[in-house]
């Protein structure tokens, strides 16, 4: 089954490449219209949009599944619901799709439900406590987006229609329409887990590890990402002047939180955080072209750090803890080769694929006017993202092996997951300068000074130093240990925002809900409805049932008081 699907999205992915190509050059978008239902005035079409954006976006995730398809064949080998994980995976896919290719309001919401339900079902795949936690975090904080996008289709009521790209004219001089986009603006931090709504993210690690590599790549977490990029040229600036701030601490956050995190998925989690702050930053600002870029680079090297990470802990005997690794690069040298370089491209270093997006994205981002501390938050959050690869490298490549001795790492243990992987190395190598003269006919005039446009590498350099201390954090004295632990508990905690948006939060919610349904559900309520209704009608139907059971002397002894009283009284 594996199989057949790896080949079928793999010539599905590469069909839509070449289209997209295709309508690149000719400038082509094809508007397909399917109407469903008419009344009055109102009218509900479905409309398909397919022009290169959609297409290429398409052709990436397709591309992704296929080989992560590949990888789950031998990752979940033994897994006796091996056929019903992979069609999860495929429906989890149809659902991208569904959103990717309409603008209409309706059919967006049924492909962002249907990524919600499907997560769901993913993250509580391994049926455990920890996990049903995970799940139930991840669905109620996709739920506040779902309720967001209802209400903007209860807006949109008003003008007889759900097309979006119809109403995008006057989006700043209608109050509904500033209201319905920052309805969909709220949708989209849901989805891509921006501050306040970011502990979900790390918490979806408890799926399996080929889940997390589709999600965390170009799924779930980039459906906000791409929502916005076919809508928000048309959005209310101060809109995006508040998501620009957001996105820059989400991004400092995540970069800061995963230098003292200990758990492998949880830093590459808190690293697709960090790029996802990256790119609403620089759509923020209005390159919606180089949002898409980083989109689609950020999805290659992500979704092979991921199966790299899930090869390691397979390995390991399902060890995501980093302080018990070390030294596996001598055990793993293909593994751990692609890790290093999905870890490069990912810190920008020239001449990998993210390399030509991030440098993009800092240079566009310095020749904006904005203030020094949106600059230095920034910089320091790309010197951030190098310093917690080069420690997460140390840990588990380069350090001491620590973990314990009868264990066989072997890269002939996972032949078919280097299948998948290899598969996406090439990739990350090449497609970013390929894609970089395929999007940008006219070359970006970027005009800096000297030292800012060398910040950039400045930034890698300090935070590959910071990095480096990071990973020999055990030398340190025992005061400065002590500092550093209470600093990392905040740290890691993403700065307490878990326990500000979920766990301090439902408490609330929860006690509410045991006092409406001690004192409603189950007192007046139940008095007044069901439990005394039961009690009437039972009492009512036994009488009946008694007159039922005893009509003939109910009868005869009717007769007889009638024929008394014929007596008594007329006669």
């Amino acid at each position: 089954m594996c199989n057949v699907f790896f080949l079928l999205f793999l010539f599905i992915s590469l069909s839509l490449y070449f289209s997209s190509l295709f309508f690149m050059m000719l400038e082509l978008e094809v508007f397909i219209e399917f109407s469903l239902l008419y009344l009055n005035s109102f009218s509900l079409v479905y409309l398909v949009v397919l022009d290169w954006v959609s297409l290429m976006f398409m052709s990436f995730v397709l591309f992704i599944s296929s080989m992560i398809i590949k990888y789950s064949d031998e990752y979940m080998h033994g897994d006796k619901k091996l056929n019903r994980f992979i069609m999860l995976m495929i429906l989890f896919v149809c659902s991208m799709m569904f959103m990717i290719l309409s603008p209409n309001l309706i059919s967006i919401l049924l492909g962002w439900d249907g990524l919600g339900l499907v997560s769901y079902a993913l993250v509580i795949y391994y049926q455990n406590v920890k996990s049903f936690n995970a799940g139930m975090l991840t669905a109620l904080s996709n739920r506040i987006g779902d309720a967001a996008l209802l209400m903007s289709i209860a807006l949109m009521s008003n003008f007889g229609g759900w097309n979006l790209l119809n109403y995008m004219d006057f989006y700043t001089s209608n109050h509904i329409m500033m209201m319905i986009s920052f309805f969909i603006i709220l949708a989209a931090i849901t989805k891509s887990a921006q501050i306040p709504f970011s502990s979900w993210l790390p918490a979806a690690m408890a799926a399996p590890t080929p889940v997390s590599s589709l999600v965390h790549s170009s799924t779930l977490v980039t459906a906000g990402v791409y929502l916005l990029i076919r809508f928000s040229p048309s959005f209310p600036s101060s809109f995006l002047d508040i998501l620009l701030y957001l996105s820059l601490f989400t991004m400092f956050m995540a970069g800061l939180g995963a230098n003292f995190e200990f758990d492998l998925k949880k830093i590459i989690a808190l690293s697709t955080l960090s790029q996802l702050g990256m790119m609403m930053t620089i759509l923020c600002l209005g390159n919606t072209d180089l949002a898409f870029f980083h989109l689609l680079i950020h999805a290659l090297f992500k979704a092979l750090l991921f199966m790299c990470a899930g090869a390691i802990i397979h390995n390991l005997g399902n060890c995501q803890d980093i302080r018990y690794m070390g030294g596996i690069i001598s055990f793993l040298p293909l593994t751990c080769t692609c890790m290093n370089i999905s870890n490069f491209a990912l810190c920008g270093i020239p001449f990998l694929s993210g390399f030509y997006s991030k440098d993009l994205v800092a240079e566009a981002f310095s020749m904006e006017i904005m203030g020094i501390f949106t600059y230095l938050v920034f910089f320091i959050s790309i010197g951030l993202t190098v310093s917690y690869t080069i420690r997460l490298s140390y840990y588990v490549m380069f350090g001491d092996f620590n973990s314990i001795s009868m264990i066989l790492l072997s890269d002939n243990n996972n032949k078919i997951m280097l299948k998948g992987m290899i598969g996406l190395v090439f990739l990350v190598i090449f497609k970013g300068s390929l894609l970089s003269w395929l999007f940008f006919s006219t070359p970006y005039l970027i005009v800096l000074p000297f030292y800012m446009k060398i910040m950039t590498l400045i930034m890698i350099i300090m935070g590959a130093f910071l990095g480096y201390e990071f990973s020999q954090m055990k030398y340190f004295y025992l005061l400065k240990a002590m500092f550093f632990y209470h600093s990392s508990m905040f740290f890691s905690g993403m700065w307490n925002l878990p326990i500000l948006s979920t766990f301090g939060v439902n408490s609330y919610f929860l006690n509410l809900g045991k006092i409406y349904t001690k004192n409603f559900d189950q007192g007046w309520m139940e008095y007044y409805g069901s439990k005394n209704l039961f009690w009437s009608m039972k009492s009512s139907s036994m009488i009946l049932q008694l007159l039922s059971r005893n009509h003939l002397k109910v009868f005869l002894l009717l007769m007889f008081m009638f024929m008394l009283f014929l007596i008594l009284f007329i006669l």
